[in-house]
């Protein structure tokens, strides 16, 4: 059979060209079923992978053959995009304002939209100005009614995707 090039897309979808690597890391923050899967996925798609887990108790549950780091220093960069898996862990002020001081490329907190997320006040509280407490996502993830981990994470990467690439995501070319 002859193969005939075709567009470069369709060249890595049929296996005939190999991906573009994405030079992105993908940090997730905090140990949790969802940064398991964000994490794989995120390495299936060219990210590479970093569980920032600032409690060592926690971190031994992360994902197994994932880089593990207790400080964002050691991750950071504008080629990160962090995505914060746990609102509800006492660290998460600290650590998003350290995130947003090393200007990582993109920043998404888990939670619902129909809360104001616990981020601002903490943020707030140390001091950190509205106008980069508002570089935090939230919700994250394209609106796929998702619920379980898996799902969370792929509408997580999605998104992600979509934003690197300049897309708005869903169905609209």
């Amino acid at each position: 059979m002859n193969h005939v090039p075709e567009e470069p897309q369709c060249e890595v979808a049929h296996g005939h060209a190999p991906a573009e690597p994405t030079a992105r890391t993908l940090v997730a923050v905090f140990a949790s079923p969802v940064a398991g899967y964000l994490l794989r996925y995120g390495s299936d798609v060219g990210y590479r992978p970093v569980l920032l887990e600032p409690d060592a108790g926690h971190a031994a549950a992360g994902p197994p053959a994932v880089k593990v780091m207790s400080s964002y220093a050691d991750c950071a960069g504008p080629d990160v995009d962090v995505v914060v898996t746990d609102h509800h862990r006492p660290e998460l002020g600290p650590l998003l304002r350290d995130v947003l001081a090393a200007q990582a490329g993109w920043i998404g907190l888990m939670g619902s939209p129909r809360h104001v997320g616990p981020h601002v006040a903490a943020l707030t509280e140390l001091g950190v100005p509205a106008t980069e407490i508002a570089r935090v996502h939230r919700p994250i993830g394209l609106n796929i009614g998702s619920k379980t981990p898996p799902e969370i994470a792929i509408a997580t990467i999605a998104a992600l995707i979509a934003e690197r690439n300049g897309r708005p995501g869903g169905f609209d070319f």
